[in-house]
Formats: structure tokens, sequence, C-alpha cells
């Protein structure tokens, strides 16, 4: 199974920059996306099915052109789950899961902390985010998290860790967090098959910092520890440029 999580940032406009066909090049078997920024009337949806994507799925938040996940699949799941159940969670669309077979994939957008009064918020999404998997890895013990986790886990994660290690995205608490979640039974799919810096999958759009690679990886496809075996590829694809995020790839047997 090949999976792409991808942030689009508004799947409208990445549409206008070329995505569908972008899709049919990358063919993945399953692709999870991260601020669709549309509801599902708003979406091209038989488009999408003639691109080779007859199940799609979407979750989008309660405020029109905000947040909002979505999973787009050549097959058909066995299960759809909307949201956590977590009020404060799913009115943003934050979160939504695919059951196959043998493996579940989740889209998750996980909140940015970068205006001030919102970091309170991310946290508290955190730390409940992290008791919702706990509870869903005894139920589901193959599970894909694939998404948008706005952290930098280390400081082979980002361009310029020393001024940036007080902003959001690479706080020391949030940095924390993202090991405990990834110790608590998860495995870094890209860093488990390349140790090398300058990866990333996130640039501003300002001071050409996407042409001078000075990025944040921030987007993570998290595989559960027992499905480490099955793991044959990951990769980052930066040549890909319908958003300020790119695409990232995991495969597994």
């Amino acid at each position: 199974m090949r999976i792409i999580s991808y942030n689009v940032n508004g799947i409208r406009a990445a549409i206008t920059k070329g995505f569908l066909d972008w899709l049919q090049q990358a063919n993945p078997d399953v692709i999870c996306l991260q601020e669709i920024k549309a509801t599902e009337d708003q979406i091209p949806t038989q488009d999408i099915t003639a691109a080779g994507y007859p199940y799609q799925y979407y979750f989008s938040a309660n405020k029109k052109g905000y947040s909002g996940v979505a999973i787009l699949s050549k097959i058909e799941p066995q299960k759809i789950v909307y949201g956590t159940g977590i009020a404060h969670m799913d009115f943003e669309g934050r979160n939504i899961r695919a059951d196959f077979d043998s493996i579940s994939v989740m889209s998750l957008y996980l909140p940015s902390g970068t205006n001030f009064d919102r970091l309170d918020h991310k946290f508290k999404y955190m730390d409940d985010f992290q008791n919702y998997v706990n509870a869903l890895k005894n139920e589901i013990p193959n599970l894909v998290i694939c998404g948008d986790y706005n952290i930098c886990h280390e400081a082979i994660d980002i361009h310029d860790p020393i001024r940036n290690k007080t902003v959001s995205g690479f706080l020391p608490e949030e940095r924390s967090w993202l090991d405990g979640f990834m110790k608590s039974g998860f495995i870094d799919s890209f860093r488990h098959f390349n140790k090398e810096p300058h990866n990333y999958s996130w640039w501003s759009y300002r001071a050409g910092a996407r042409g001078n690679n000075k990025g944040w990886r921030i987007d993570y496809n998290l595989v559960s520890e027992n499905l480490k075996d099955r793991m044959t590829r990951a990769v980052i694809l930066p040549e890909a440029k319908h958003s300020d995020h790119c695409p990232i790839v995991v495969e597994i047997d």
C-alpha cells in the first residue's frame, strides 16, 4: 500500500495548480489531505473520481474556508470514522480515519500555535489526542497516522534551530510531546529510512524560503511499531508545488 500525506493548503487552489494531474502520476493507493479549506459540495468530486479515486471522504471544519481533512482512496475502506468524538477537536475538522483489511490510515491536522491565544488550545489538543490514540491502539494495532503535526521533532528537522527555539512548532514542550508520542508506539517512517539533514516538508512563502530550502519538517507518516518490518520505503516529494507544504510518502507491504 502506497500512502501519501499532503497538506494542500486549500484543495481547490491546489487543483488549479495541477494537483489532479500530479495525483495520477504519483498514484498512491490512499492519500490523506489536510487543510482542504472546503466543504464536499465545493469540491470537484467527479474530477477526483476520474483521476482514479472513487472513494472520497471529507471532514470539514464548521468554519467556512478553514482547516478540514480528507482521505481519497482507490480501495474501498471497511469503515470511515469522522473525528475523534472529542467536541473541541472535531468542530475544526482535524481527524478522519479509514479502516482497511489489515491497516487503518488516519489523516491528522494538528493545530498551529503561532497565535499566542491558540497555543494553550494546541497543548490541550495534543494531550487529548495522545489519550485518544492510546485507547485506539488497543482496538486497532496496525495504525498509520499521517498528517501535519505542526511540530519539528529534532534540530535536524528545521533549517535554523537556534533562532527558532522560541517559535511555536519548535518549542521544547512541543518537541517533547512529539517525542513521547512516537515513543508510545510509533515509528517516524521517513527517519527510519533517511537520516540526512535538509529534508523539509513546509516552507514559508516569505523571503524565498523554498528556493533556498529554509524549511521545516512538520509533516509525518507515523507507523505503528508492529508494522516496522512491513515498511519498504518512505520519501519526501519537494518537487510537488501545489502548496506551501509538499507530499510525504510511506509504502507498506
